[in-house]
């Protein structure tokens, strides 16, 4: 194996890793271009740049993502700032509020029913 070859392979292990620490659940390595540009620039490179923390740009990236719309990917964002103890669901509530007097009012009602079911599917179970 040339050492270029070994680089990619460390940096695609590097992605791959960064990928499972930032949504909190196994990723495998997959086939194709996108693929490969989405874990060894994006995880392995833009998420580990100095400067902010993972909650930073998560908090950004929430935002981002609130302010076009994109509830469904917003989703998967926040359930994994949960699950990762990032926010906690005071915090979380009060992103709703923030977001929406700059999103708009429908968007943060929107956001607030999906928040609200995320921060239930996180509480512990009654007497447990």
């Amino acid at each position: 194996m040339s050492h270029e070859q070994d680089e990619d392979r460390g940096k695609r292990q590097r992605g791959l890793e960064v990928m499972r620490q930032v949504y909190g659940w196994e990723v495998q390595d997959g086939p194709g271009d996108f693929f490969g540009l989405t874990v060894d620039h994006l995880f392995a490179e833009i998420w580990t740049r100095p400067g902010l923390s993972q909650r930073d740009r998560r908090l950004l990236l929430i935002g981002l993502l609130i302010g076009q719309g994109m509830h469904d990917v917003a989703e998967i964002q926040i359930d994994a700032a949960l699950r990762n103890a990032e926010l906690d669901a005071d915090q979380l509530r009060e992103i709703v509020i923030f977001l929406t007097h700059y999103a708009g009012w429908p968007s943060g009602a929107k956001l607030s029913m999906r928040a609200e079911k995320l921060i239930a599917a996180q509480a512990p179970a009654p007497g447990g």
